[in-house]
């Protein structure tokens, strides 16, 4: 018996000696201010405090390693941003979930548990996940994260080549404790089935291809490639990304009765069109990065084709899309839409003042299809960060958002984000 506990306790060596565990806080000012609205109502100001916390275990020891992760999220409001009355300015739900009355809840909360595997370089988790692939990315824009729940094998069994594949069932969006179905933007109808597999294959120390497949079953296909190429210039360097999405309909999208039933996508479609709603899109970018000391410009162009808007997970709550627009406030994605950008960032370290980040960018989008012609749209977002570099309260961070956007594609905003961000490791 004795022989059997200190067997275990070897075993779970592993599993002890290499956790960690960490509280991250997130104080989190928002400020929205549309434009061109009645009493400018759609106001937004909330400000809200948040708990992150994270345990990771290791492995335990033997052939198939056995470990758990968990995450709990507390959101505290500070000022709900109004009561929830058409009359007042002031909208309440960008922070918060809202109350039956429209208010702001006072607080929420949120937790997930994640179950692993290790067999040699392979690992499998199931339970809450927090992708970041080309085809699924959780979105992390507010005062709390998106949670998605589900299963995923990762491999790297092969030098440089990783292979991941897995399922997505539900998500907890990022201002919402309910788990929910996935759909995409323009549907009124779930679905708990999203599939995704792929690779990332690193040719060279300078070159990464990249592969994706994913399927938001009764929804959309979707094949993503991908290029991320490094060329030293010079004194600096410049870095190619480049990536193409082919997304077609699936299941019940394909077929006018599905649609007919919600499963329909954003887009433009001519009055009468049989296709009205059907998912058929591809969209190609390109971006250039020169980076030559603190200094780092980048120029970057994005074509949207087909009669839909580009396609992905999107509830409604808050979603990121891997896309070179996904900004601040727009993304960019609408059928036909053809963009430019050009952004410049510093890091001011060069500048004797390590932990100071600066950096703006504007997009320029045109071609938007719709019933009153090509619609156009323009967004400058402006960021600038800094981290204590040492003392009692090194990597406390300070980030400063802002951004406009303008145009007839949607309605015109002024967006501000104050964050003030410390984790404090616990293990």
């Amino acid at each position: 018996m004795a022989l059997g506990a200190l067997s275990l306790q070897a075993n779970a060596g592993g599993f002890i000696e290499d956790s960690t565990s960490s509280l991250t806080l997130r104080n989190f000012y928002y400020d929205l201010n549309n434009k061109n609205t009645a009493d400018n109502r759609n106001e937004a100001n909330e400000w809200g405090q948040g708990f992150i916390f994270n345990y990771a275990s290791g492995f335990t020891e033997g052939t198939v390693g056995v470990g758990v992760d968990v995450i709990g999220l507390l959101g505290v409001r500070l000022d709900g941003g109004g009561d929830g009355d058409t009359a007042n300015r002031r909208k309440p739900g960008q922070l918060f979930p809202t109350e039956s009355n429209g208010k702001a809840a006072h607080e929420y909360s949120k937790a997930g548990a994640t179950a692993k595997l290790r067999i040699s370089k392979t690992e499998a988790r199931i339970g809450t996940l927090l992708p970041k692939l080309p085809v699924v990315t959780y979105n992390d824009g507010r005062l709390l994260p998106q949670l998605f729940e589900g299963g995923q094998i990762t491999s790297n069994e092969i030098d440089n080549l990783t292979l991941t594949a897995g399922q997505l069932e539900h998500t907890k969006t990022r201002s919402s404790t309910d788990d929910i179905g996935l759909r995409i933007a323009g549907a009124s109808e779930n679905t708990n089935k999203f599939y995704f597999a792929g690779g990332d294959w690193k040719v060279s120390k300078d070159l990464t291809l990249q592969y994706y497949y994913g399927n938001l079953e009764d929804f959309y296909k979707q094949h993503f490639l991908g290029a991320s190429h490094n060329w030293q210039i010079g004194p600096g360097s410049l870095k190619t990304d480049l990536r193409y999405f082919d997304s077609r309909a699936d299941g019940k999208n394909g077929s006018a009765a599905g649609r007919a039933e919600g499963y329909t996508s954003n887009g433009y479609w001519h009055a009468g069109d049989p296709h009205d709603g059907e998912v058929d899109n591809q969209t190609w970018s390109a971006l250039f990065t020169y980076t030559l000391g603190g200094h780092s410009a980048s120029l970057g162009y994005q074509q949207v084709e087909g009669d839909s808007a580009f396609p992905f997970l999107n509830q409604g709550d808050g979603s990121t899309a891997y896309l070179i627009t996904d900004r601040q406030i727009g993304k960019f994605l609408s059928a036909g839409e053809r963009t430019w950008l050009a952004e410049y960032g510093y890091d001011f370290a060069k500048l004797g003042l390590p932990g100071l980040k600066a950096s703006v960018v504007y997009l320029k989008g045109d071609n938007v299809d719709s019933a009153n012609g090509d619609l156009k749209e323009w967004e400058r977002d402006f960021r600038l960060d800094y981290t204590l570099q040492d003392g009692p309260l090194k990597g406390l961070g300070f980030s400063w958002r802002n951004a406009s956007q303008r145009g007839n594609v949607t309605t015109d905003s002024d967006e501000n984000r104050l964050i003030v961000s410390y984790t404090l490791p616990l293990l």
